[in-house]
């Protein structure tokens, strides 16, 4: 009986001390997140600047590459032209 009373004098103590230490641990984050808070809101417009320029350059390169891919495609367009309408032609006519 007196080993079961120790266990529970061991496991008490054990949950004081991880009671402690969560405490402990629970106050240092709600420290930090203060104090971190100014810094946070310095940080967060830069960040949008960054996120804005970020998504400009991609809408500049799909823009640029849309252009690319009809520049190639307007010109095959044509030649085909050129060389089909007096096939046609010539074909309608026979």
């Amino acid at each position: 009986m007196i080993e079961l009373l120790a266990l529970v004098a061991v496991v008490a103590v054990c949950g004081l001390v991880f009671g402690a230490l969560f405490l402990a641990f629970a106050a240092v984050k709600v420290a930090f997140k203060i104090v971190l808070l100014p810094l946070k809101l310095l940080v967060f417009p830069l960040l949008a600047i960054v996120f804005l320029v970020k998504v400009g350059v991609i809408v500049a390169l799909v823009v640029a590459g849309i252009a690319v891919v009809a520049a190639v495609i307007i010109p095959l367009l044509l030649l085909a032209m050129v060389v089909a309408v007096p096939v046609a032609v010539i074909g309608a006519l026979t």
